[in-house]
C-alpha cells in the first residue's frame, strides 16, 4: 500500500493472502475433523468456509497485511508476526463473510460473488442462520488460537467485538428504514443513508482491516485510532455511494452481483437524490414502484433513474474524491499517509 501499488504488487499480495486460507481451514477444523461427537459439524463448517469466504476481491484482509507491514517495518517482517497478521486478515474476510451471508437472507438476495448465496443452496434454507454464526465464532476462535500470548490480543477481541456491534446497529437502520411490508418515502433521506453508511459498510470495511493492522502493530493509543477513523468513516460513504451506483448502473458480469435495491425497497443514494430533485409527477411514481418485486413497476423506477440523470449526478459526486485527499493530509499523521492514499486510490472510479 506505498502509494500507488501496481498491478504486480497487488497481485503479489492476494497470492500471499490466498496460499494462507488453506492453514486458516485446518487452524479452524484439523482437530476435530474426526471427533465422533462433532465430526459432521465440522466437516459442514470446512464447506461454510470454501464456499462463502473464497470469491471475492479480498481487499479487507490484503489492506489489514500490507498496512502492518507498513505500520512496523521491515525488522518485524519476520514470518511469525506476518502469519499472525495473515491471520486477523483473514478474520476481517470472516467478518464480512458472516454479515454477507446474514445480509443475504434478510434481502432475498439470488448471487454473491458469481454464484449462489449459500442460504439459495439446495438443501440448506435458513440453516445458513446458524451456518453465519459459526463463521463468526471462527473469528475468535483464530484469535484465541494465534494471537492469546501477545500484548494486542484483549485489544483485538474487544474491537472485534465492537465492530460486531456497530454494524449490527446499522443493519437494523437499513431493515427499519426498507421494510418488506411498506414503503415511506419520507425514510429516505441523506442523513438516514449518511447513518446507515457510517454504521455499516463504511465501519466495516475501511476502518476495521486499517484499525485491526494498528492494533496488531501496536497502535492503540486513542486519538491516532479517532484520527484515522476520521479518514476512514468518511471513505467508507464515498464507497457506499459508489456500491449504491453499481447496483443499478453497474454490470453483473464485472460486479458479479444482481442488483436489488429498488425490489428490496433499500435507502440507496440513487433513491435519495431522486427524491431531492423530483417532481410531484416524479414523485408520485416513486410511490407507486419503489420497493416492488413486480418487474414492471421496477422498470418504471429505472425509467425515471435514467429520465433524472442520476448516471450524470453520480459522475459529479465522484469527483469529491479531492476531499479525500485533504483529509488524509490533514489527519494521517503520525501514520504515513500512503496507508490511506493506497486504500483511496483502489476506490476511486472502481466499478467492481
Amino acid at each position: 500500500m506505498n502509494g500507488v501499488k501496481n498491478s504486480d504488487s497487488f497481485s503479489q499480495e492476494k497470492q500471499e493472502f490466498l496460499q494462507y486460507f488453506p492453514e486458516i481451514v485446518k487452524l479452524l477444523t484439523e482437530d476435530d475433523l474426526d471427533h465422533p461427537d462433532i465430526g459432521d459439524v465440522i466437516t459442514c463448517l470446512k464447506e461454510i468456509l470454501e464456499y462463502s469466504t473464497l470469491g471475492g476481491k479480498y481487499n479487507r484482509g490484503i489492506t489489514v497485511v500490507a498496512a502492518y507491514r507498513e505500520l512496523v517495518g521491515p525488522k518485524k517482517h519476520d514470518a511469525k508476526n506476518i502469519e499472525r497478521a495473515l491471520t486477523v486478515g483473514w478474520c476481517v474476510e470472516l467478518f464480512q463473510t458472516f454479515f454477507l451471508m446474514m445480509d443475504d437472507i434478510m434481502d432475498s438476495s439470488i448471487t454473491r460473488q458469481g454464484k449462489l448465496c449459500w442460504y439459495k443452496k439446495l438443501g440448506i434454507g435458513l440453516d445458513a442462520v446458524n451456518d453465519s454464526l459459526k463463521v463468526e465464532a471462527c473469528i475468535y476462535h483464530l484469535l484465541k488460537l494465534c494471537c492469546w500470548d501477545q500484548p494486542y490480543y484483549l485489544n483485538l477481541i474487544e474491537f472485534f467485538l465492537e465492530m460486531s456491534y456497530v454494524t449490527a446497529v446499522g443493519q437494523t437502520l437499513d431493515i427499519m428504514t426498507a421494510p418488506q411490508d411498506s414503503m415511506d418515502l419520507g425514510r429516505f433521506t441523506e442523513k438516514r443513508h449518511k447513518d446507515i453508511t457510517l454504521h455499516k459498510p463504511a465501519f466495516y470495511s475501511f476502518y476495521l482491516p486499517v484499525a485491526a493492522a494498528m492494533y496488531t502493530a501496536g497502535i492503540d493509543d486513542k486519538k491516532t485510532h479517532d484520527n484515522a477513523k476520521k479518514i476512514l468513516l468518511e471513505m467508507g460513504e464515498f464507497f457506499q455511494i459508489q456500491d449504491d451506483y453499481l447496483d443499478f448502473f453497474g454490470d453483473p458480469n464485472v460486479t458479479d452481483k444482481i442488483g436489488t435495491d429498488i425490489e428490496d425497497n433499500k435507502c440507496s443514494w440513487l433513491v435519495v437524490q431522486c427524491m431531492q430533485q423530483a417532481s410531484p409527477e416524479q414523485r408520485q411514481i416513486l410511490k407507486e414502484n419503489y420497493g416492488q418485486k413486480d418487474p414492471e413497476k421496477v422498470a418504471k423506477v429505472k425509467a425515471l433513474y435514467e429520465e433524472m440523470d442520476l448516471r450524470g449526478v453520480f459522475t459529479r459526486y465522484e469527483e469529491s474524491y479531492n476531499r479525500l485527499v485533504s483529509l488524509v493530509e490533514k489527519n494521517a499523521k503520525p501514520l504515513l499517509p500512503s496507508i490511506f492514499l493506497g486504500l483511496a486510490q483502489k476506490i476511486y472510479k472502481h466499478r467492481k
